[in-house]
């Protein structure tokens, strides 16, 4: 089963998971140095992300274990508060620069190419100060934040994520409440955080395309999380009309404006307005995106950035109890009893995977081809390029560096991933896992371990130990694909 000529390898991390030195070389905090300082249980048993992997003074021996998985890729974030500590380039926080130029340089002297995000969940905590994502004002400092990356790194950097995840982001951060800021603003908050990161994006991919894009020659994208939902009762049009509303919700919420139209979906905006106007709202609680606006957000992304992990089963249901985006989407998910689980979120199904990138092929090509070329861009869109930047399971025992189940997942996942490629024709090139290092991930701290590599959190020296995932994971980059399973 070989991969095309050329097919990407890689792994993901995120700074704020992996690097520690918090507070180290004039680095500025960010909300989540904020929000684990604060305590009181928000996260798992109080744990916090100020040494994480130690990556910051520990980079080379994260160099070691991507050329020992023999990577061709390695995708990683930057930490907007290491850079600019007030979050403006009113103060260049020069040591932040030259970390990262080591990086990329490092990278590319081993013939890795760097997938850089700009923006993965760690905002300076002076902009949340002054209202986050919340304030339309991040918008513009989101855009002199990524035309200073460009500027400083984009002589190196070809591939670019503005924000990551901004689906989960803006719900679990400004309406859930359970990310930093941790005040949660139910049925309100993730749709207003929504639309300025929607612009936000927007903004610095026309900066790019304007200023940097003939000479750099780089492209441009955000990366979205796909959570694939299948109907309860495949039979039943409610359950089949509610799996479409959730896709609607989770990916094409953020796909839409930016791919295509400019807006959201119509389902999205009627839904939203029948729950707003049946809660006693005066007009609907997403905020309308202007005709200008529209026309500034759509065909903003240069390939199709996806993060896929597990999948539920989706039934109708009017909710009254649940939170408001729940009952936005009158929906009740829950997952197929038959799956295995590998953590409280992530069941394991692989052979959704292929349904997503389907959809992405399909759906969401033929909005590109339809619109896009009649503004004059180029027809590039039909079947567009994907890159994977997130996939993975973790570890089950992490006392035990032998994870072959987990193994197993991976295997079943890249035979679904072989299926879209050669059968469905997605155009897919690059796939990255989740994650090159065990780290601290987010709520869950250190319970969880989604790494190739085991890192010993109790050793001040931070040790990186390969799983037999590594190992399994090596031979399959090297054979650009998998060997046949008896």
């Amino acid at each position: 089963m070989a991969f095309p000529a050329g097919f990407g390898w890689g792994a993901s991390t995120a700074v704020y998971q992996v690097e520690g030195g918090w507070d180290a070389d004039g680095k500025g905090p960010s909300v989540w140095d904020t929000f684990t300082h604060q305590g009181g249980e928000r996260v798992f048993k109080n744990q916090t992300g100020d040494v994480a992997c130690g990556s910051y003074t520990l980079w080379e021996e994260d160099l070691k274990c991507i050329k020992q998985l023999g990577l061709t890729h390695y995708r990683f974030s930057l930490s907007w508060s290491r850079l600019l500590p007030d979050g403006t380039t009113g103060f260049i926080n020069q040591k932040g620069i030259d970390y990262y130029n080591k990086i990329i340089d490092d990278l590319l002297t081993n013939a890795v190419t760097p997938i850089v995000t700009l923006y993965h969940y760690d905002l300076p905590q002076a902009l949340e100060d002054k209202g986050g994502w919340l304030s339309e004002a991040i918008i513009e400092s989101f855009d002199k934040y990524a035309r200073f990356c460009f500027i400083t790194f984009g002589d190196r950097v070809q591939r670019w994520i503005t924000i990551n995840e901004p689906n989960v982001f803006a719900l679990l951060a400004y309406d859930f409440g359970i990310y930093p800021p941790g005040v949660p603003h139910f049925g309100t908050g993730g749709y207003q955080a929504a639309r300025n990161l929607i612009k936000a994006h927007a903004r610095s991919w026309h900066s790019y395309d304007s200023l940097f894009g003939k000479v750099q020659k780089g492209v441009v994208s955000l990366a979205i999380f796909a959570t694939w939902g299948e109907p309860a009762d495949p039979n039943s049009v409610s359950d089949q009309e509610a799996a479409k509303r959730a896709l609607a919700f989770c990916l094409d919420f953020f796909a839409k404006p930016i791919f295509t139209v400019g807006d959201y979906p119509e389902v999205v905006k009627s839904q939203i307005a029948f729950r707003s106007k049946k809660q006693g709202y005066p007009s609907s609680r997403l905020p309308e995106f202007t005709e200008e606006e529209k026309r500034m957000n759509k065909c903003t992304a240069d390939f199709f950035a996806v993060h896929y992990y597990t999948t539920r089963l989706v039934k109708y249901q009017e909710n009254k109890k649940e939170l408001v985006f729940f009952q936005d989407v009158e929906i009740q998910v829950f997952p197929d009893p038959t799956w295995i689980r590998s953590l409280d979120w992530i069941y394991v199904v692989p052979w959704e995977i292929r349904k997503v990138l389907q959809t992405l092929r399909t759906e969401i090509a033929g909005s590109f081809l339809g619109l896009c070329y009649l503004d004059g861009v180029q027809d590039t869109y039909n079947n567009p390029v994907i890159y994977i930047t997130e996939n993975g399971f973790p570890q089950g025992d992490p006392a035990s560096l032998d994870d072959t189940q987990r193994w197993e997942y991976f295997r079943q996942t890249f035979q679904e991933l072989f299926k879209a490629i050669q059968l469905d024709k997605v155009n897919c090139k690059i796939y990255c896992a989740w994650s090159l290092l065990d780290n601290f991930e987010w709520i869950q701290g250190y319970s969880s371990r989604f790494g190739f590599f085991h890192v010993d959190f109790e050793d001040p020296s931070r040790p990186r130990v390969p799983y037999t995932s590594a190992k399994e994971y090596a031979k399959i980059i090297q054979n650009n694909g998998l060997e046949e399973h008896p």
